[in-house]
């Protein structure tokens, strides 16, 4: 199978391994050491996928993570399936699978492409925004529509096969890219004696000198890049990563490195003694110092048409040409405001191929490469641009003319040139990516016509970065940034050894971003500015006619620099074609921000090994062991397994969860039962100012509460309303336990730094989680304080140790805390031991308590203890629309208190005083067997048309045994007042049922139980 655009010798690929792949369906060939993009180009494949808005033909343009257009799908199975590729940063290998991710019926054909001709103008910036509004009912057949049309990949529907990992790293030095900088920023590193990383995205290191026509040390520049290499593999303080991309930097020079391990081994990594190795990984790095050797990327030119296949950057002609042996065309113009583009026009005719010539926006070329193409015969055209690319699915001809850079405008009809590739350049942009992702803004250059970034401690640059390209430069400056790195972290960097490199005398750049066209923007053919987001130069003024002035308006209202590509290719002459509509310089409008990540990074590695089970930890309290022997059933409660109920075996039935509830509550009103309440937040509280803080973040009062009581308190969020609830005990006069309710230990213990750290920093408290130190074991019940005078020398008698007081001693011979409080309004007492101690506390328990029937039971049956009690679970039975005056907790409220606590003011509000509001109600059910359900909604009068007003809902509802009936808890509009009346239920099934508002209280309404 011949490869047509395949040199017969050149290139870096192996030829004596040849490969066959398929692209969408079609098989190919290609060899060893090809990218999927090169081995596409030799193959004379030109279309290889349809833009994002328009369905347009996309060809080919870059050569590395910088291009567009060629986001393809790989795989071959289900299970294999990876979106979004980049073919330039694919390997190719032996029967690899891969195909467009846009285009219906296909690439070639597709009908979406006759929508893009019909309604190109229709679709303007903002069409998504202005069209798609109304009716919001059609809005699912909307998305469901743009979404197909968006030529976005697939994620697999089958599991992964692949395994991904993580791993932590520590280094002296980081230096990211392994260009001429990068590598010599190494070999400075490394020869110091530093620990060294070396990162690069490419699968070969040297970036830039792989393509390179000039010599080093008088030898192919491949040669002194294969002996660096050789040289830092061989150091023990020094780690190679080629196939890694930095994708994130982060503050205090934490850098997350994605390698990719296996993918260019095949679709699945290979199977190896029976085990697969690891995909990708992902290596969190702490530097001490970071060099940045990240290079630059070409800039294309925008022009009319810049989009057909064929047109592509002339650093890129030069990669493949020189790295794999692949030349893109017959026929080639170029198109140019620099010297550096010139080499794709030299490689281009010394492969063979005829260049027609080569437009230079310059109205006097000079410089070396210059006089070495005219050398050559090669045409060149001064002052010149190609303003239109002809073709459809391939480049046909350029249209070049004579154009006046300052007045915007193109002198003259110019000629048709015949041809089948256009290559462009329009500079170098440094890669500020990584650097701007500390929050750094850059600085514009107009010597380079880019922006260089600006270095937060820590940081090293080198190279085309800082908007260095000249190779003997280039190499200095790496060599001194990583002596320099070096130095800080405390070594010795040796002389600078680098190769001699003739210094190249190029002529000066001219400023060109968009080309003119004969038209006017909005009426020229289309200009391309992103490829991936289908924005065109017409879009940009546009956006900037309708008031948009902002760069970061722009951007998100035409999608300049959104997805995988992030302005690398764009956005600069985006900017700067905001900059002429808006009639201000480039680094006026400024740049947008760039944010991780710098390309595409697999969900794979950003999970590693915790997925499945592990992705979501379980966490277990110190008798878990113990409940699962005795057959419970878990619920898991803010990642905490908690036990539900204990089902028994009943004449060989297992019981079921309603009859193991009711057994559970009859022991705890009848005789003693224990719950493992060890999953409640627990946090610590010292300082001076701890009761005053306290009495700031809690409705009620605090400065009185003596060491030894339990004090219940309320938590409101600043809108007034309840958010948690807890008790909080007094240790001593500095020092507090509060507790939380098991989902919220983590919120309120934030809520409290907030509070602290942004508004009261002048008080001295501080605060910890205690929450896995402590085990509680709660004991209660009519028989609980007997049971316990058998384990614990502390004084039980009831005037002694009172409800709402703690008291410290021994439990089972565990220094324990025993408090004095209910959660069930029976005689309850909850010890906290270390939590290494309390299985031995909970067997103890259970072996003196077999003789008043001691009963372990879950949460549920807590549940039905609580509510029978009127007890509320904050996040159940409140939904952050809930103030303490509607629970009916005004005796928790200190409005007279010195310090206006959190939500006092928002209590005042007339919203909030109104006699209307949902209000915390209990509802018996007029019909006994009736549960009703959670979340249903109340209604006053059943017979009113559809749609009902709503008057409130359930937010709580149980069987009780003790009631023998169902019972709930709800909120109902001016509920305080309307105790007796009925409301209606009306359900899904038709059905409508009738409860009777009643006191939330159910038993033991004078609390006489609690405090026996």
């Amino acid at each position: 199978m011949s490869q047509p655009n395949r040199l017969d010798r050149g290139g870096s690929i192996d030829r004596s391994r040849e490969l066959s792949f398929t692209f969408n369906g079609q098989s190919y060939r290609g060899y060893a050491g090809d990218t999927l993009a090169s081995a596409l180009l030799a193959n004379g494949v030109d279309i290889v996928n349809r833009s994002f808005k328009y369905s347009r033909p996309r060809g080919i343009v870059a050569a590395g993570a910088e291009e567009p257009n060629a986001v393809i799908q790989l795989g071959s199975t289900e299970a294999a399936q990876v979106p979004n590729v980049r073919a330039t940063q694919q390997a190719l290998f032996d029967g690899l699978e891969a195909r467009s991710t846009n285009g219906w019926p296909n690439v070639q054909r597709d009908l979406m492409g006759l929508v893009g001709k019909l309604s190109g103008g229709f679709m303007p910036p903002g069409f998504y925004y202005k069209t798609f509004m109304a009716p919001a009912s059609m809005w699912m057949t909307y998305e469901k529509f743009i979404r197909k049309g968006a030529g976005l990949g697939r994620a697999p529907a089958e599991r992964d096969p692949d395994t991904y990992d993580h791993v932590n790293r520590h280094c002296d030095v980081l230096v990211v890219g392994a260009g001429p900088a990068g590598l010599a920023a190494a070999l400075a590193a490394g020869r110091s004696g530093s620990l060294v990383i070396l990162a690069d995205e490419q699968e070969t290191m040297g970036g830039s000198l792989l393509d390179t026509r000039e010599l080093l040390d008088e030898r192919p520049a491949e040669q002194w890049v294969a002996e660096v290499t050789a040289e830092l593999e061989a150091m023990d303080n020094v780690l190679l990563l080629p196939r890694t991309t930095a994708n994130g930097y982060h503050d205090h020079n934490f850098v997350t490195l994605h390698e990719r391990r296996t993918e260019h081994l095949g679709e699945t990594a290979p199977e190896h003694n029976g085990r697969r190795p690891v995909r990708s990984r992902l290596h969190r790095v702490r530097a001490g110092l970071v060099v940045l050797a990240t290079g630059a990327h070409e800039r294309p030119l925008v022009y009319g048409n810049n989009d057909v296949p064929g047109n592509l950057l002339a650093g890129a002609v030069s990669s493949y040409i020189r790295r794999y042996g692949v030349v893109p065309g017959s026929k080639l113009v170029l198109s140019t405001s620099n010297d550096h583009a010139y080499r794709a026009a030299l490689d281009w005719a010394e492969s063979g191929r005829e260049v027609a010539a080569i437009a230079d926006a310059r109205a006097e070329p000079k410089g070396e490469l210059v006089e070495q193409a005219r050398a050559k015969g090669i045409r060149i055209i001064p002052g010149a641009a190609v303003v239109e690319a002809r073709g459809q699915n391939r480049v046909s001809g350029a249209r070049v003319a004579r154009i006046n850079i300052d007045d915007f405008r193109v002198e003259g009809d110019g000629e048709l040139l015949e041809c089948d590739t256009i290559a462009s350049s329009g500079g170098y942009s440094p890669v500020i990516h990584l650097a701007s992702h500390t929050g750094a803004r850059p600085t514009w250059r107009d010597d380079i016509l880019g922006f260089v970034p600006n270095m937060v401690d820590g940081v090293q640059a080198a190279g085309g970065v800082q908007g260095v390209y000249a190779t003997p430069e280039v190499l200095v400056g790496g060599w001194t940034a990583g002596a320099e790195a070096a130095r800080v972290a405390g070594f010795e960097a040796l002389e600078a050894a680098l190769p001699s490199v003739e210094t190249r005398h190029d002529g000066e750049a001219v400023a060109l971003y968009q080309v003119p066209h004969q038209k006017a923007t909005l009426r020229a053919p289309k200009q391309f500015v992103d490829m991936q987001n289908d924005v065109s130069a017409a879009a940009i003024e546009v956006a900037t006619r309708e008031g948009f002035e902002s760069i970061e308006h722009v951007k998100r209202y035409t999608a300049m620099g959104f997805g995988t590509d992030q302005g690398k290719l764009g956005n600069i002459n985006g900017m700067a074609i905001a900059a002429r509509c808006l009639g201000r310089t480039i680094p006026e409008v400024g740049t947008t921000v760039f944010r991780p990540n710098y390309t595409p990074v697999t969900f794979g590695a950003i999970v590693g090994r915790h997925c499945r089970e592990l992705f979501d930890p379980k966490r277990y309290t110190a008798m878990h062991q113990w409940h699962v022997e005795q057959g419970a059933e878990f619920e898991d409660v803010g990642q905490w397994k908690r036990p539900w109920y204990f089902p028994r075996r009943v004449q060989g039935r297992q019981e079921s969860m309603h009859d193991a509830v009711a057994r559970e509550c009859r022991a705890v009103r009848e005789k003693v039962g224990i719950l493992d309440a060890s999953t409640l937040g627990k946090i610590d509280i010292q300082g001076p100012d701890a009761r005053e803080f306290l009495g700031r973040v809690y409705t009620n009062k605090w400065a009185k509460l003596a060491p030894g009581r339990v004090r219940y308190g309320l938590m409101c969020k600043d809108d007034g309303m309840v958010f948690d609830d807890g008790t909080t005990s007094c240790l001593a006069e500095n020092h507090f336990l509060m507790t939380t309710s098991t989902g919220g230990a983590a919120t309120v213990l934030e809520w409290l730094e907030v509070w602290h750290q942004t508004e009261w920093p002048e008080l001295e408290v501080y605060f910890n989680s205690v929450t896995d130190h402590w085990a509680t074991l709660t004991v209660t019940g009519p028989e609980a304080r007997k049971l316990m005078s058998e384990v614990t020398d502390i004084d039980l008698d009831r005037e002694s140790f009172k409800f709402m007081d703690w008291r410290e001693g021994k439990v089972a011979n565990v220094p324990a805390r025993v408090f004095r409080i209910s959660f069930t309004g029976e005689l309850a007492y909850e010890i906290n031991v270390q939590a290494n101690y309390a299985l031995h506390v909970w067997e103890t328990l259970f072996a003196h308590g077999e003789k008043y029937e001691l009963t372990p039971y879950g949460t549920e049956t807590m549940h039905v203890l609580r509510a029978e009690k009127g007890f509320i679970i904050a996040g159940q039975d409140t939904d952050g629309s809930v103030t303490p005056e509607d629970l009916g907790m005004h005796w928790a409220i200190g409005y007279d208190k010195p310090f206006s606590w959190i939500g006092k003011r928002a209590l005042t509000r007339p919203d909030t005083a109104r006699a209307d509001r949902k209000q915390m109600v209990g509802l018996k059910p007029k019909d006994p067997k009736v549960i009703l359900e959670e979340g249903a909604q109340i209604v006053f009068e059943p017979e009113h048309a559809i749609p009902m007003p709503m008057k409130g809902h359930v937010t709580s509802s149980y069987y009780s045994p003790t009631l023998d009936s169902g019972f709930a808890l709800a909120v109902v509009k001016g509920g305080h007042q309307r105790m007796g009346e009925t409301v209606y239920l009306p359900m899904v099934d038709g059905q409508v049922h009738e409860a009777e508002i009643v006191s939330p209280i159910f038993v033991d309404p004078k609390g006489e139980r609690q405090n026996v």
